[in-house]
């Protein structure tokens, strides 16, 4: 049996960004592809960087949707089954729209497919698949490794995506991530990561965990064994890490380059309305905690989430700034999404604040990054155009040029620079 697998893209997207530059592995289809087995095999299409042979002879699809794919996944699931070709999607945004997905797809799996691959299978080859499948959160990944042979002939970044945990034991108000895991979070068995960074002769890694700092006493035991393997790492982490200086030189001693740190603002009562807890705790140190990060000569990636109900256009002009003076290595500066059956998504439908229907990931009229409610300081337009503008402002000539002076970070030494100065370029050419 062929299995096509498919990563779909955003659909349309306003002029403002071109977001398929720079693209990265699809990790999780590698780890389904790493599930199928002799006689059966897995091709992949990325549809963010090549076109789909709809026509090419296939046995099943299956696709992973996220919100801002979601209508783009619709119509491949679509251009699919009409072809006769049975179509099976899971992923994040068919958890939290169930009903919806379940529409567009013969089968539709809830939670990790790992546990309930086999019997997926073989209720697909008996002719058998049912409409749902509801998978248990139990260990990520346990025995299961990608095959990342999919991944040859596509033009990714020179980076390896990898797991060590899954989840996020925070409650943000805007978060999708909590509501899929429950609040709960999990470490994969140390010894398979490990074993998957040898057997794949990775070098270059980029760890996906919604918080690789989540459980530190487990990620100090990984980190101790990861030291002999010689290889450069980061990560997506909470600023709390910086309370652990142990945790920092195990970190630093085992290769870690930088971290993905969310911010999401600058200002206190923001942070509380997010419920963003780790911040709100640390939020007098944002400066100490990245001096702290400077002395470890960590790249810091910062995220921040602008729209909330103390925000204006000033205040994201001051955001900008922040992160410019910060020297940060990068910053990210992202709309505010209210995600179905978030906190944020409630209060705003209770407000009846939502635009596009309340559905604007399958609303034919909207473009990433676009507001999709209607703001309490500003109106939606001068929100778009804000975040526009930061982005912009950040990876100008001048923002690169001041940020990249930092002799801590981003000049520490030729391997930190190369860094800076290829994914400043990516995301500038993104943004413009």
């Amino acid at each position: 049996m062929k299995i096509t697998l498919i990563r779909p893209g955003l659909g349309d997207i306003i002029s403002a960004y071109n977001l398929n530059e720079g693209s990265m592995e699809p990790l999780q289809l590698a780890i389904i592809a790493g599930l199928i087995k002799e006689p059966d095999e897995a091709v992949l299409y990325d549809d963010r960087i090549e076109e789909i042979p709809f026509d090419e002879k296939t046995d099943l699809v299956c696709i992973t949707v996220d919100s801002f794919s979601a209508r783009r996944s619709y119509k491949i699931s679509n251009e699919y089954r009409k072809r006769g070709v049975k179509v099976i999607m899971g992923g994040m945004h068919v958890f939290l729209m169930t009903e919806e997905a379940s529409q567009y797809a013969d089968s539709i799996v809830l939670g990790d497919v790992e546990p309930i691959w086999e019997q997926l299978m073989r209720d697909i080859k008996l002719q058998k698949l049912q409409k749902i499948y509801k998978a248990p959160f139990g260990t990520p990944q346990e025995g299961c490794f990608p095959n990342r042979n999919i991944f040859k002939g596509k033009n990714y970044l020179p980076v390896s995506l990898l797991q060590f945990s899954r989840g996020c034991k925070f409650n943000c108000a805007f978060c999708s991530i909590s509501q899929f895991f429950d609040h709960s979070h999990k470490c994969r068995k140390i010894d398979d990561v490990l074993y998957e960074i040898e057997k794949d002769k990775l070098k270059t890694i980029l760890f996906v965990d919604d918080n690789m700092v989540a459980n530190k006493p487990e990620l100090k035991i990984f980190l101790k064994e990861l030291i002999p393997l010689k290889i450069k790492w980061a990560s997506q982490s909470s600023i709390d890490m910086v309370k652990d200086k142990e945790l920092l030189k195990l970190m630093a001693d085992s290769g870690c380059i930088g971290n993905l740190i969310g911010f999401e603002s600058i200002n206190i009562n923001s942070l509380k309305w997010y419920n963003k807890s780790p911040n709100i705790q640390g939020f007098n140190s944002y400066k100490e905690g990245l001096s702290i990060l400077r002395d470890y000569g960590f790249l810091t990636w910062g995220s921040f989430m602008v729209g909330n109900d103390f925000d204006t256009v000033d205040t994201i002009e001051q955001t900008v700034e922040f992160a410019i003076k910060n020297k940060l290595t990068l910053a990210f500066f992202n709309i505010l999404m209210p995600y179905p059956r978030t906190k944020i998504f409630e209060q705003f439908k209770k407000e009846n604040r939502l635009l596009y229907d309340g559905h604007w990931w399958n609303h034919p009229d909207f473009r990433y990054n676009q507001a999709t409610f209607k703001p309490k300081l500003m109106s939606a337009e001068q929100l778009s155009q804000a975040t526009i503008k930061a982005n912009r402002d950040l990876y100008s000539i001048s923002s690169i040029t001041k940020r990249a002076f930092d002799l801590k970070t981003n000049m520490r030494n030729i391997v930190n620079f190369m860094i800076y100065s290829r994914f400043n370029y990516v995301l500038r050419n993104t943004s413009i």
